[in-house]
């Protein structure tokens, strides 16, 4: 998980401080959204908040997206798959924390759960014939928008389980800021589409008729589409469109369930970001989107933010003094030491010269959004790769570190 450091101080000088404990602690929140852009941590703070709350006494799920795989690593499991597993050595099962939950972990399948529709809401029948539909086994693999899609499936079938306190969900990584909000909408539009409605046409009129209606008004148009995809795929795609023609509806009902639910009180959302600029940029836009969609937003998670053990020694003073041990050496000291002491000199300066632009980063972003609550949590210098160093990152994150 190197990169996605989370670790450390916990404190803000916004004056408006994220209480992740009050967060989880609250049995109002049901749900907990991790989203932000690539590499800033989302899958590690999704774990950490999920391990912490899971020790507090709460039964969470922990659905990852990331194609990374890290979670399951760090939680010490082989693999995710689409079926929650139980994380050994946790709450109830013999983890560090006394509260007595259990936390369970999976990472989405987007054609399992694509499957898991079809075979919920058809015939068995019309199931098998959906899915034996080469451009059905397209779609479900790879269709762009499919996957944020298959998130909101899977977190509409978690939550309608009830048998979780607490979903921690970590969003899919994607180029635009918060396509998990917007597939189903890209989806419905798809499937509710010109193209897919006059493709669906000629299989609602029946028999003959159908074939001299697609004959006389439709060749020109499935000619041409013929020619741009391929008749093979076109003919593919009527059948498609023809075997799931009822099932339409329903995906647009579920996706517009599942949308609601995120904007219901006991759902929270926590934009992940790092202290530099084009992270922050990305992470005011998501919080514009979220104020726009009206999205409960709890607050911003500032991950990978750079420390030092003494603050009182400002760069242009390191910087002198490793200047005047190189021109002038020191009587105390021996040639190596004086080398190895003007390099570590060098390297708190470059230090103190990135905290100050960190800061400045994170300035402007409170000015502009005075109003939300930040928790900073420092960069760690290894990777987080199991329970403890999640802990640790929970600890962090809660402000009850050292």
């Amino acid at each position: 998980m190197s990169g996605d450091g989370t670790g450390s101080s916990g404190g803000t000088s916004s004056g408006n401080r994220l209480a992740v404990d009050g967060l989880i602690d609250d049995p109002k929140t049901r749900i907990i959204v991790c989203c932000g852009s690539g590499g800033v941590g989302k899958t590690t703070t999704a774990a950490a908040i999920g391990l912490r709350a899971a020790e507090r006494g709460r039964k969470v799920v922990v659905l990852t997206i990331d194609p990374a795989r890290r979670l399951a690593q760090s939680m010490g499991l082989t693999e995710l798959d689409n079926t929650p597993r139980i994380v050994k050595g946790v709450g109830g099962n013999g983890g560090g924390g006394n509260g007595g939950g259990e936390l369970q972990a999976m990472m989405l399948d987007m054609k399992r759960t694509f499957d898991e529709v079809v075979l919920a809401h058809a015939e068995p029948e019309r199931a098998r014939a959906i899915m034996e539909n080469p451009f059905y086994q397209s779609l479900s693999a790879g269709f762009a928008g499919t996957q944020e899609y298959m998130a909101m499936e899977k977190l509409g079938q978690l939550r309608a389980a009830e048998e979780w306190d607490l979903i921690v969900v970590d969003t899919p990584p994607s180029r635009s800021a918060l396509d998990f909000l917007d597939a189903p909408n890209r989806l419905g539009s798809f499937l509710d589409g010109k193209v897919i409605r006059i493709l669906t046409a000629p299989a609602k009129v029946g028999g003959r008729s159908a074939m001299k209606f697609l004959n006389a008004g439709m060749g020109l148009l499935t000619g041409t589409l013929g020619k741009i995809f391929g008749a093979q795929l076109l003919t593919d795609v009527q059948t498609f469109v023809s075997a799931m023609d009822s099932m339409f509806g329903g995906f647009r009902e579920r996706a517009d369930r599942t949308y609601q639910l995120l904007q219901a009180p006991g759902t929270a959302f926590l934009v992940v970001a790092a202290p530099e600029r084009d992270a922050l940029r990305e992470a005011a836009y998501f919080v514009d989107r979220l104020a726009a969609d009206r999205m409960p937003l709890a607050g911003l998670v500032l991950n990978r933010v750079h420390g030092t053990g003494a603050p009182q020694l400002t760069a242009e003073r390191a910087l002198a003094a490793a200047e005047a041990l190189e021109e002038n050496g020191s009587e105390h000291a021996s040639p190596e030491a004086e080398v190895l002491a003007a390099g570590l000199l060098r390297l708190h300066a470059e230090r103190m010269q990135v905290m100050v632009r960190e800061r400045r980063t994170r300035d402007r972003f409170v000015s502009v959004y005075p109003d939300v609550p930040i928790v900073e949590v420092a960069a760690l210098p290894g990777d987080v790769h199991d329970l403890d160093g999640l802990r640790a990152i929970g600890e962090r994150l809660s402000g009850s570190a050292d």
